[in-house]
This record gives C-alpha cells, sequence and structure tokens, in this order.
C-alpha cells in the first residue's frame, strides 16, 4: 500500500455559514447543495451566466455551514465574486486559509481507515477533522481538510508520508483530471466542456443557477462538441490558446500549456482519434481521453 501524502500548499479554504449558507449556495452553484451533508462532500462550479467555467471546488459540510476547497490562486476571486452575490443574505463568508491546509492520499490507503467507505465524496471524520473520498474519481484518493498545527500529528497516526506534490500532479494530469492552473480556462469553454458532468458536478436535476440555462441547453440539444482533454508534448514546446491540428484541419487550443497540459478539443470532428500524432506551432503531441470519459 502506498502511504504517500501529498500537502496541497496551493488549494484554499473559504467558508460560508449562516442561516442562508444553504440557499445561497444551491442558487449559485453547478452541484446540488441539498446532497452535501456530514458524510457526504461534492464537486462543484461556479460558472457565468452564459454557462462559462469560472471557478470549481470541492464542497463540504462543516458545523453549520460549509468548506469551499479551491485552488489558491482563485481563491481571492471566489472569495469576492461569493461576496457580490451575497446582497442581503445572511450568511458570513470567511477565508480560512492561513488556518486550514487540504492534504491527499490514496484511495487504498483510505480504504484502510476505520470508517471508510467506498462511496464517492462520501465523508467521515477522523480526530474531528472530515476525510473526503475525492468526488470526482476515486483514483484522485481522499482529501484530509485539517487545522494547521494538527496535521502532522494526524498523519503520523494515519502512518502517512509527505511526498512532493509533483507527484499528485502528475497522477491526477494522467487521469485527465486538471490539478492547477484553473485561471487559465476562465470564461474560455463552457462548463459542461470541462467534462463536470463525468466528474459529478453538475446536476441536471436541481433548478435554477447561474449558467443553468446554456447548461441545459448544450446537454439536451446534443450540442456538446469539444471537450477538454489532457496533451502528451512528443516533442517541441506548446504555447497557450494556440492551435493545435491535424493534417491542417484544426481540431483545437491548447488552454493550458505548462506543466501538466489541457486542450480544447473538437472531439467529434472525424479529423480526430486518439491515435493521431497531432501539431501545433513548434510542438508534437498526443492527445489522450480518459478511461472514465466514455466518447
Amino acid at each position: 500500500m502506498n502511504n504517500s501524502v501529498y500537502i496541497l500548499q496551493d488549494r484554499a479554504i473559504l467558508y460560508i455559514n449562516g442561516l442562508d449558507a444553504k440557499d445561497f449556495l444551491q442558487n449559485l452553484v453547478s452541484n446540488d447543495v441539498n446532497k452535501v451533508k456530514e458524510n457526504l462532500s461534492c464537486f462543484a462550479s461556479l460558472l457565468t451566466p452564459q454557462g462559462k467555467f469560472l471557478y470549481e471546488f470541492v464542497i463540504v459540510k462543516h458545523k453549520q455551514g460549509y468548506f469551499i476547497d479551491c485552488e489558491k490562486s482563485q481563491s481571492e476571486e471566489i472569495f469576492k465574486q461569493l461576496n457580490l452575490y451575497k446582497i442581503r443574505s445572511k450568511v458570513e463568508i470567511l477565508n480560512l486559509s492561513n488556518e486550514f491546509v487540504v492534504a491527499t492520499f490514496g484511495y487504498d490507503k483510505y480504504l484502510s481507515i476505520d470508517g471508510a467507505k467506498d462511496i464517492l465524496g462520501f465523508t467521515f471524520k477522523y480526530r474531528e477533522d472530515p476525510i473526503i473520498l475525492d468526488p470526482r474519481n476515486k483514483n484522485l484518493g481522499a482529501r484530509l481538510i485539517i487545522n494547521l498545527e494538527k496535521l502532522y500529528l494526524s498523519l503520523k497516526k494515519l502512518g502517512l508520508k509527505d511526498d512532493k506534490i509533483e507527484n499528485y500532479y502528475i497522477q491526477s494530469h494522467k487521469l485527465g483530471i486538471v490539478p492547477k492552473n484553473l485561471n487559465k480556462l476562465k470564461n474560455k469553454l463552457f462548463g459542461i466542456e470541462c467534462n463536470f458532468e463525468e466528474l459529478n458536478g453538475i446536476d441536471f436535476k436541481k433548478g435554477c443557477y447561474v449558467g443553468q440555462e446554456n447548461t441545459a441547453r448544450i446537454k439536451l440539444k446534443n450540442k456538446l462538441s469539444k471537450r477538454l482533454l489532457p496533451i502528451e508534448i512528443i516533442d517541441g514546446k506548446i504555447s497557450e490558446d494556440e492551435t493545435i491540428y491535424y493534417n491542417d484541419v484544426d481540431i483545437g487550443k491548447v488552454l493550458i500549456n505548462e506543466d501538466y497540459p489541457f486542450a480544447l478539443i473538437k472531439y467529434l470532428n472525424e479529423n480526430f482519434n486518439k491515435d493521431f500524432i497531432f501539431k501545433s506551432k513548434n510542438a508534437t503531441v498526443k492527445i489522450f481521453i480518459p478511461e472514465w470519459l466514455k466518447i
């Protein structure tokens, strides 16, 4: 069993509480907040009114409110955006990033802990802190949200050893799930094109939320023709926003060009095949389709 743990220094924790906390979130995010309970967390996104991607996060019940586990580079903007929507709602929004930290460890290790259940998003307390089986995909392992002061004692008790965060990023990229640089996706694609349906981040049965109309229309009218897919660079270098070609036919655009690259791909185009080799201006690349994405 792999006893590695990754301290996700690039994650932030916001906390939303108050009388209207549930309804406030329910009216904004793409998933159904009614599902979120002491023993179940969810993955969700905040979209533009047009349904374009803005932010993504994990929502975890905590005391009378909710933890929002998000990428640190997006946390200030999420905090501001939530406050803009707040208006007269009885909610308090706090940034607890200086107090709480997120650590993640493997699926097998998670299953070995007393109280764990093999259910995506399943949440239970370990020494009063929530452990969550990642609601997107079990191969991302489990997340522990914990007060910084208690972190190392809990990791020691769990028999976990600190490992390089890059190994987690590599694993996430191989799975086809964006590990970082989410700001590079902002406003550039629809939430549904981020594969949020397959990552359990959209509930099509819930009522209105920001961006719901377009998201539902794309789904119902089978208008989903592009998807965010991971890139493997064979040689050369790719740049953000450059076009990817097959035989001079445009089949997509690079959105994240750094260490763990992703592109928005016209996956229904006859010139797209996961076995093909593609070109960009200065690189040769492959596009891979994750196993969990049945397309």
